[in-house]
Formats: structure tokens, sequence, C-alpha cells
């Protein structure tokens, strides 16, 4: 005699209230072949307002106010007031990859400036609509994913230009300088403004934005953001290096906080919209050598 497929109440009661349950949005299937765009929280207002008030603080202290607020003498000097060189070994190191002659080091200068603030904006913003329109969303979600990496990029900006107005590192090519001659340079007001490293901090800012926004989103082919944008955002940092603009703290210094900008504002400012911020998830998989449970809190 056949056992009995009768399902007992018990499971009738599971089946019961899991038919019942409402299922999010994220947990519905999509069509086959079609891929899921999650949505993101965006404001235009709020965030026009904040990259815009970043925007102009960033671009005044640079262009209208350095030498008003721009330190001279330099505070972070890297000498004892006998003029001995306190310079730590860690830098003096990092300065072997400066270039030898001025036109190694105005060549590393120029290419730190053509790659930081041309082929990286371009290339990022280039990628993420490259990666709008292979996923099949809207133009729009490309609009906000471009608010997104622009408002981190200048938010991260307005830190390190205020901690280089108060820090006042002297540059590396100024620091073996005689005194007399430290003035004579072609921008006296940028001379005490090493640290840290703002084109490092900029192009690690610009380049982990996106590639956060890519993985909030779900996009397809998302991994190549990280793949070509961090060996190109870490070029950066090793042509302030070659230029001798920058130390080697000063460089690792911005790409950990251009970094940190990367993550923090599209996760904390632009998370998604159809998992609320605190929620609770758990998830218990099992194996033939035990029990793994994990979550997200």
């Amino acid at each position: 005699m056949l056992p009995s497929v009768l399902p007992s109440p018990c499971v009738l009661a599971v089946a019961t209230l899991l038919a019942a349950s409402p299922v999010p949005p994220a947990a519905l299937p999509a069509a086959e072949g079609a891929p899921v765009v999650r949505n993101l929280r965006f404001d235009w207002t709020r965030d026009s307002v904040i990259t815009g008030v970043g925007a102009v603080l960033w671009i005044s202290s640079e262009a209208l106010f350095k030498e008003q607020l721009a330190p001279e003498p330099c505070r972070w000097c890297d000498r004892s007031a006998d003029g001995t060189d306190t310079l730590n070994g860690l830098d003096k190191w990092g300065r072997g990859l400066a270039g030898t002659t001025e036109v190694q080091r105005k060549r590393a200068d120029t290419w730190s400036n053509i790659v930081d603030f041309g082929l990286l904006p371009v290339g990022v913003l280039g990628a993420q609509y490259a990666l709008v329109q292979g996923n099949g969303a809207p133009r729009s979600v490309f609009f906000q994913d471009a608010g997104i990496i622009v408002e981190t990029a200048v938010l991260s900006a307005v830190l390190n230009q205020t901690v280089k107005f108060i820090v006042g590192r002297e540059r590396p090519f100024v620091h073996v300088l005689p005194e007399d001659q430290k003035l004579l340079t072609a921008h006296p007001d940028d001379n005490n403004l090493s640290f840290y490293s703002g084109h490092t901090n900029l192009a690690f800012a610009l380049v982990v934005s996106a590639g956060t926004v890519a993985e909030l989103r779900g996009y397809k082919h998302r991994m190549w953001i990280w793949v070509a944008g961090l060996p190109l955002a870490t070029s950066v940092g090793l042509l302030r290096m070659a230029a001798d603009k920058h130390y080697l703290t000063d460089v690792a210094t911005g790409a950990v906080l251009g970094t940190a900008f990367g993550l923090a504002v599209p996760l904390l400012l632009h998370g998604r919209v159809d998992e609320a911020p605190g929620a609770v998830s758990l998830r218990v998989s099992g194996g033939p050598r035990g029990a793994v449970i994990s979550g997200r809190f």
C-alpha cells in the first residue's frame, strides 16, 4: 500500500502563511533576461543644495581666497627649530619616485592634471552612462548617478581644502630649497599645501563613488568600474609624487579619505529605497559540516 501523500495540517498551515505574506518588490523575479536596476534615494533639491554650497566653498577657496587662507610660513615643515631635517623615513623613501630633472617633474605634474581633471571624470561618467544603457535603465537614472558622483567629489574636496589650510605642510620640492628661494616659486601661496593630496583624494572619490553606486544599483558588468578605475586613480597619486608635489603619506591619506567619501556618501545619503535603513535580515544556510547564520543589521 502506498503511503499517503496528503499534506499534514502543519504543512498546510505553513503554506497558507507563506502564501498570505506580502512579497517585497525586490523579491519578485524579473522578466527573463531583463536586468534588475535598484532604485536609490535621491532628492534633486537637497542634493543640488549640498553640491552647490560645497562647490562654491571649494572653488572660491581655490580661485579667490587661496592667498589669504594658505599658511605662510609652513606649520608642518619637517624641520627642527635649528633647521635640521626631520622628514620621516617613509617619506624620504617615497621621494625616490620624484623626477630627477625639472622636465621630468613638470611632465608628471601635467599628466596628473590631465588624468585627474580630464580622463577620470570623463571616463567615470562615460562608464556609468554605458552601464545605465546596458542595463536598460532610463536616462534619468544616469543623471542621478552623475549627481551622486559629483556630490561625493565636491564634499571630499571641501574637507581636503580645509585640512590643507589648517595643517600647512611644506611641499617636497619647497622643502629642499634654501630659505631665501622659497618665496620665489611660481605659486608661493601653494608652497605649504602638501597634506593631503587633493588630486589623489579626488581620483579615489570619483572612482569609488561610481563603483559603489553601480553596486547599489546592481548593474551588470559593474566590476569594470573597479578594474579600470582603481589603477587609474592610483596612477594619479604616483604622478603627484613623481612631480615632487606630495610625499607618500600625503598621497596615501588622500587615497584613504577619497575612498571613505566614495563609500560613505552613496551608502549614507543614497541607499536603496526598497531597503529600510536599519532593517534586520537573517539567513540560515546549512551543509554537511554545520549551519551558517548571516544577516544585515
